[in-house]
């Protein structure tokens, strides 16, 4: 038996695993989204104000700059927020929309999130905020923030008399 989910396999049905997906659901009588609830049993005002969290953002530093990439699929630029706060945080938003609903039409299953996200990162001292560059290309936002260039220590050699 093992005491480790399987993220990759199909279901698994084990009375003795803590981890099986059919034995209990603690979520399952909770009112927000997830893969298992199909449109029919979750309702339409609960599915347009789901804020939309699975805004994955990667964060890494170069020598020359901080680099953020967040994965935004389906949103235009101009529907995505990057600003500067003078605090040195940088703040990520933006709002995708739901595709309304026509009464002739039947859902099976509703997994794309919509609504509002924000995310918010504190930038280090090093970092050059007057000079923040965003750009869009299918559906990923890089935002990159150049590095203060470190001053690196001046070495004198000394002469040895003597």
């Amino acid at each position: 038996m093992s005491l480790i989910p399987s993220w990759f396999g199909g279901r698994r049905s084990n009375v003795f695993d803590p981890f099986s997906l059919d034995l209990w659901d603690p979520f399952k009588d909770f009112p927000f989204p997830s893969s298992s609830l199909s449109a029919s049993n979750f309702p339409q005002t609960l599915r347009e104000n789901t804020a939309f969290l699975n805004t994955g953002i990667d964060w890494k530093e170069t020598p020359e700059a901080h680099v953020f990439k967040a994965d935004l699929p389906g949103l235009k630029k101009e529907e995505v927020k990057v600003e500067i706060e003078d605090d040195r945080v940088l703040q990520i938003s933006g709002e995708r929309n739901v595709e309304k609903e026509d009464k002739s039409d039947t859902w099976h299953r509703v997994e794309r999130s919509g609504g509002k996200f924000m995310r918010r990162f504190r930038l280090p001292e090093n970092a050059k905020m007057d000079q923040v560059k965003a750009s869009m290309d299918n559906g990923v936002l890089t935002v990159t923030v150049p590095k203060v260039e470190e001053k690196k220590p001046e070495v004198k050699a000394i002469e040895i008399s003597g």
